[in-house]
C-alpha cells in the first residue's frame, strides 16, 4: 500500500470520459472534489521500446535524488525560520500557492517543456534545471553556515565565564596602568573558592608586585576577576605562579584600536549574517517552488513512460490525483483497487497480438511492482 503521508498520483486509459471518471471517484471515495482532481498527462512521443525501458529503469534514481533536493531545500527553510509552522506555510509555496492547491490544478508546463521534445531529453532538461538548484542551494548554505559559525564563535566569547570570555567589554582604560617601560596591568581570573587565598597571596606569589594592587574588576557566578600591576620583568614567573595555585591569567592588553576593531568585527558579521539569512531565505523560498515543480513533472513523465509499458498505445492516459485522509487511507486504497480491478484485464488483454505485443512481456516483468493502475507518491511537506 501506498503512503498515508504522500499524494497519490494514478495514471489510467483515458476512454474518453475524464470528467465523468473523476466525479465516479469522487463518489466512491467520498472525498472532497479537491482531494481527487485531475492530473494532465500529455501525449508525448513515445519514442523507441529501448528507450523506455531505459527511461523506466533510469527515473527511479532521478526521483528519489529530485525529492531529496525538495526535502533538503525544506529543511534549510525550517533552519532559517527555527521551525516555527506559521512561518514555514508563508514559504512553503509553489508559484505563491499551497501544494496541495498546485497538485489540484496541475498541468504541463508546455512552455517550459514543450511536448514535441523527445522523452529524453525532456528528461535531460529536468535533470538539468534540478542539479543547478542543488548547486546553487549547496553554495549559498555553505557561504551562510560559514558567516553564521564567525559570528556564532565571536559572540560565544563574550558569554562565556570570566576566565574564557572576551574582557573587552569587561574593563576599562582606567583599569590599566599604560605607557610605563617597567609596569603592567595583569588580569587574572580566580575561581570564588579561591577568592580569599588570592587576596592573601598575590603579592607573595613571586618578587616584584605592586603591593595593594590588586582590584577587582568584575565576577560572574563562577570567577572574579582581579587586576595585578607587576614588574614586566617578571612576568612570565608571575603567569606560572598563578597557573600553581589554579588562579587563571588572562592575555590581554588594552588597546582602544583593538576594542574598536573586535567590535567593528562583531557588527559587521552580524550584519553579514542578516543580509545573507534574508538572501538564503528568498532563495529557499524560490528554489522549493521550483524543485517542486521539476519533481512532479518527472513523476508525470514516470505516470507515462510506465502506462505506455503497461496499457499501450495510443498513448492517451487520465491522470489522477488522490490526496487520502491518513485515518481513512487504508480504505481509500482499497476502494481504488476495487473500482479499477478492470485494468487488470485491460492490460491482460493488450497482451495479445497487434503492435503493443511486447508492452504484455515487458508488462509480466514488471507486473508485481505496480497494482492494478500505475501510481507514484508525491510526499507530504509536513509543516
Amino acid at each position: 500500500m501506498p503512503s498515508d503521508q504522500a499524494t497519490w498520483l494514478i495514471a489510467v486509459p483515458n476512454d474518453g470520459d475524464a470528467e465523468g471518471i473523476i466525479q465516479e471517484l469522487q463518489h466512491k471515495l467520498k472525498a472532497p472534489s479537491r482531494s481527487v482532481s485531475q492530473l494532465g498527462i500529455p501525449s508525448f512521443k513515445t519514442g523507441t521500446l529501448d528507450s523506455l525501458i531505459t527511461l523506466s529503469e533510469e527515473l527511479p534514481k532521478q526521483d528519489a535524488s529530485f525529492t531529496a533536493v525538495v526535502a533538503k531545500t525544506v529543511d534549510t527553510l525550517r533552519n532559517l525560520l527555527n521551525n516555527d509552522p506559521n512561518k514555514l506555510s508563508q514559504h512553503i509555496l509553489v508559484n505563491e500557492t499551497s501544494v496541495d492547491d498546485y497538485l489540484a490544478d496541475w498541468n504541463w508546463n508546455e512552455g517550459r517543456y514543450g511536448t514535441q521534445r523527445s522523452l529524453r531529453e525532456t528528461v535531460d532538461a529536468l535533470n538539468k534545471e534540478m542539479t543547478s538548484i542543488d548547486n546553487t542551494m549547496k553554495a549559498k548554505l555553505q557561504n551562510y553556515n560559514l558567516v553564521k559559525g564567525s559570528l556564532t564563535q565571536m559572540q560565544r566569547k563574550k558569554t562565556g565565564n570570566l576566565s574564557v570570555r572576551t574582557l573587552a567589554d569587561v574593563v576599562h582604560k582606567e583599569d590599566f596602568v599604560l605607557d610605563s617601560e617597567y609596569l603592567e596591568t595583569v588580569l587574572v581570573a580566580v575561581p570564588k573558592t579561591l577568592t580569599k587565598s588570592w587576596n592573601q597571596q598575590y603579592e607573595r606569589l613571586t618578587s616584584m608586585i605592586v603591593p595593594r594592587s590588586s582590584k577587582a574588576l568584575a565576577s560572574d557566578d563562577e570567577y572574579t576577576l582581579f587586576g595585578v600591576v607587576i614588574f614586566r620583568r617578571i612576568h612570565d614567573e608571575f603567569v606560572q605562579k598563578c597557573r600553581e595555585n589554579k588562579f587563571i591569567v588572562r592575555d590581554f592588553v588594552y588597546s582602544d584600536e583593538e576594542i574598536e576593531r573586535a567590535r567593528q568585527e562583531l557588527d559587521t558579521a552580524d550584519m553579514t549574517e542578516k543580509e545573507l539569512w534574508t538572501e538564503l531565505l528568498r532563495l529557499s523560498r524560490t528554489n522549493f517552488s521550483e524543485a517542486f515543480q521539476i519533481l512532479v513533472h518527472l513523476k508525470v513523465l514516470r505516470l507515462f513512460i510506465e502506462s505506455v509499458l503497461r496499457y499501450g498505445l495510443p498513448a492517451n492516459y487520465l491522470g489522477i490525483a488522490v490526496k487520502p485522509d491518513p485515518k481513512t487511507a487504508k480504505k481509500t486504497f482499497t476502494t481504488l483497487q476495487q473500482h479499477l480491478s478492470y485494468l487488470h484485464r485491460k492490460s491482460t488483454d493488450k497482451t495479445r497480438g497487434g503492435d503493443t505485443e511486447f508492452v504484455g512481456e515487458y508488462q509480466t516483468l514488471m507486473e508485481q511492482e505496480f497494482f492494478d493502475f500505475v501510481l507514484f507518491e508525491v510526499p507530504w511537506i509536513i509543516i
